[in-house]
């Protein structure tokens, strides 16, 4: 069957979409103590990394909803994937063509930040709307390729660094610049569906004025925050707060919590049938707040870098089981429920990590201090659950 009739390659080029996406999220962060030492950037200003990327991924959500169904999903998925790899090229010029080294930063930040943002809206629905069984099972097999493309992205640059050093890490960045650019050629020649025709979809007014929307919205929210509070800090985290090497905390912390992440949510494509995906969910809640406490509170370094780890286990069914129940409950949400849903997500993922940073900060670069602060995230979560079985039980 020929690429433009297969939507195996749709499939495939979505895979690898959400590879891109987790290389413009973990790449940088294993490089924070190295721009500290090397360009003098302080830890408020490392945060604010963080920050921008997770601000310019939220904006690019909200515009998102204006220009998608216009210019289409390939359209939009060719612009997603040359913002990621100007940007990561961007990393390795930037900071030495520019008088100040943290604005080349700020900008290749801001630039693949863009690539990001849209990845998330479209990849989705991309999925969603491709003549598929099982979507849950499909959607959470989707969201498992982002861990291991953190997994890959971990692993390969912590080789890299070893083997070659890690005063070449601008190297390593035009090197994962060459995927956003591979894909981007694939997608111009995958087929891909419409996810809903043409005047069906819901408002954005009509999702809003939906009190399972909001419910959601709050699901997205504390999914994003509960899984990039912890995995953004996780390497500087296991070399400045567990005292470990940078090659053990990169694998240890942000790697292991990855395969973590991985695992569970191909544990719920393979055996969607057999678990409720609410009853999963929860369990995860619970298991988050676990693994928070543990690496705050751990006596020993080994505790704090397996809290670390179950927290990407916990995290694993979040994200992509709460856009599976709302893809069910709202089938005619369309691109602007998804898109809405990315920028709760994203709201998240730049409040997390954000307050983690901004609590350490104030404790005098404690990071335990900012890990125990975010923990307020998979317990709204939970509360976020409750609310949605009992506005099932209202409509019923």
């Amino acid at each position: 069957m020929r690429i433009r009739e297969n939507y195996n390659h749709t499939l495939n080029a979505c895979y690898l979409g959400y590879i891109t996406q987790a290389i413009v999220n973990n790449f940088i962060p294993l490089l924070f103590v190295t721009f500290q030492s090397s360009y003098g950037i302080p830890l408020p200003q490392i945060t604010l990394l963080i920050t921008l990327n997770f601000v310019v991924q939220l904006l690019t959500d909200i515009a998102a909803t204006k220009f998608v169904d216009r210019i289409g999903y390939r359209a939009s998925a060719i612009i997603a994937h040359l913002f990621a790899a100007g940007g990561l090229t961007g990393i390795g010029l930037l900071p030495e063509l520019l008088p100040s080294p943290f604005a080349g930063l700020l900008i290749s930040v801001a630039l693949y930040a863009v690539g990001g943002g849209l990845i998330e809206v479209i990849i989705s629905p991309i999925v969603e709307a491709c003549p598929t069984p099982r979507k849950a099972a499909a959607m959470s097999l989707l969201h498992s390729f982002y861990c291991w493309g953190s997994v890959f992205v971990v692993l390969l640059s912590t080789v890299f660094f070893v083997a070659v050093g890690i005063g070449h890490w601008k190297l390593m960045a035009f090197l994962w610049a060459l995927i956003p650019v591979g894909n981007m050629i694939y997608f111009s020649q995958v087929p891909i569906a419409a996810l809903v025709e043409d005047g069906e979809s819901m408002t954005i007014r009509q999702l809003l004025g939906t009190k399972l929307f909001w419910i959601f919205g709050l699901l997205m929210v504390c999914s994003g925050a509960s899984e990039l509070a912890m995995s953004q800090w996780a390497s500087a985290f296991a070399e400045s707060g567990l005292k470990v090497s940078k090659t053990v905390g990169d694998l240890a912390g942000p790697c292991l919590f990855a395969i973590l992440m991985g695992s569970s949510r191909v544990f719920y494509a393979s055996f969607s049938e057999k678990v409720r995906l609410e009853k999963f969910m929860a369990a995860s809640g619970a298991l988050c707040i676990v693994s928070y406490l543990l690496a705050v509170f751990a006596p020993v370094p080994v505790l704090g870098l397996l809290g670390c780890a179950l927290c990407g286990l916990s995290v694993g069914i979040m994200w992509p089981g709460t856009f599976s129940l709302a893809a069910a409950a709202c089938p005619k949400g369309g691109t602007a429920m998804f898109a809405l849903f990315a920028l709760a997500g994203d709201l998240g993922c730049t409040t997390g990590p954000s307050l983690v940073g901004f609590v350490s900060g104030k404790m005098d670069g404690v990071l335990q201090a900012g890990l125990a602060a975010a923990m307020v995230f998979p317990v709204l979560f939970l509360v976020g659950l409750v609310l949605l079985k009992q506005n099932r039980k209202q409509n019923l």
